[in-house]
């Protein structure tokens, strides 16, 4: 049996000496226990638009997860932990199963799950590696995924459960918690050395189709809600937006959707065209989905400058702050 093997060490290598976890006074925690609607036809492409609200859904309980704000590049982070920012579905393990950020099960095959811990949670990327966000969410979102699951690997970067340790404490932990996993890896964490050396690798990462750079706080806990401790360093902005129609196609897209029309959460309407694949445009978001986009800057409007497709957001709360 195998699973992906990822290497990161030239690409986020911050410092040429050796990564030694610093000790902690927390208490040791104890080992972990183990388990052994499709879119309107072309014609009808052009009607009234109605506002559209994300559909609800219903599963497990909504983990409280923490979640990273943007880094201000005037705050110093030397000493901090870097680590690359995984382009993947965020999956939280609850002991049981894995669900999403809103609650939503997915319905990974026993193999994948056979060594995680049911005493412990964990918190991570359910990824499949670069450039391969769309692939992994058709995979993650299946009730039958089956062997394609063994394309994906549980990169965990944090022991939710253990959230009053020092974040050092809690991944010394779970290395221990993930050594025996096939489908499991820690997320690698290097110390940032400087700022220069950060813009240096967020260089690296990015071209290499990495999405940026995550930064923890040292000796942190793990706290719910949005949070300084946690920091996401990328050369470009992302939103989510609502589909509420599309915009016909010309040239070798006639008779595809050319562009989703969207609203963004600022009420603002505009459209995402690049980043479509053929096969979007075939069959693409239904209305009322939400997808996330890319962008390079707001206009003096609040539009998106250069608006990217990136995929449909699965985790994601339309209600959620920024």
């Amino acid at each position: 049996m195998t699973s992906t093997t990822l290497s990161l060490s030239p690409i986020i290598d911050l410092t040429s000496d050796a990564i030694v976890l610093v000790s902690s006074s927390s208490p040791t925690p104890s080992p972990a226990k183990r388990m052994v609607q499709s879119p309107p036809a072309a014609k009808r492409r052009h009607a009234k638009l109605v506002k559209a609200s994300p559909p609800k859904k219903v599963g497990s309980k909504r983990p409280n997860v923490l979640l990273a704000k943007k880094w201000d590049e005037q705050q110093d982070v030397t000493g901090w932990w870097v680590s690359e920012k995984l382009d993947g579905v965020r999956g939280y393990w609850n002991g049981a199963h894995f669900v999403s950020r809103l609650g939503n099960i997915f319905h990974a095959p026993a193999f994948f799950t056979a060594h995680l811990p049911t005493d412990h949670h964990l918190d991570g990327e359910l990824f499949m590696g670069r450039n391969l966000f769309e692939q992994t969410v058709g995979i993650v979102k299946r009730h039958d995924g089956g062997d394609l699951w063994k394309k994906l690997t549980f990169m965990v970067f944090d022991v939710p459960s253990l959230k009053q340790t020092t974040f050092e404490a809690r991944q010394a932990f779970l290395r221990t918690c993930v050594a025996d996993c096939p489908y499991a890896k820690a997320v690698e964490q290097r110390v940032c050395r400087s700022n220069a050396a950060l813009w240096e690798s967020l260089n690296d990462v990015e071209a290499l189709g990495a999405e940026g750079l995550m930064l923890r706080q040292p000796r942190s806990a793990y706290v719910g809600g949005r949070s300084n401790t946690l920091l996401k360093v990328k050369s470009f902005s992302d939103d989510e937006a609502i589909v509420v129609g599309y915009e016909d196609g010309k040239g070798k897209y006639e008779g595809l959707v050319g562009s989703l029309k969207v609203r963004n959460r600022g009420g603002v309407r505009f459209s995402v065209g690049s980043g479509l694949t053929d096969s979007h445009r075939r069959k693409p978001p239904t209305v009322g989905s939400m997808i996330t986009y890319r962008f390079q800057e707001l206009t003096a409007a609040g539009v998106p400058r250069f608006p990217t497709f990136v995929g449909v957001a699965i985790d994601k709360a339309w209600d959620e702050s920024k």
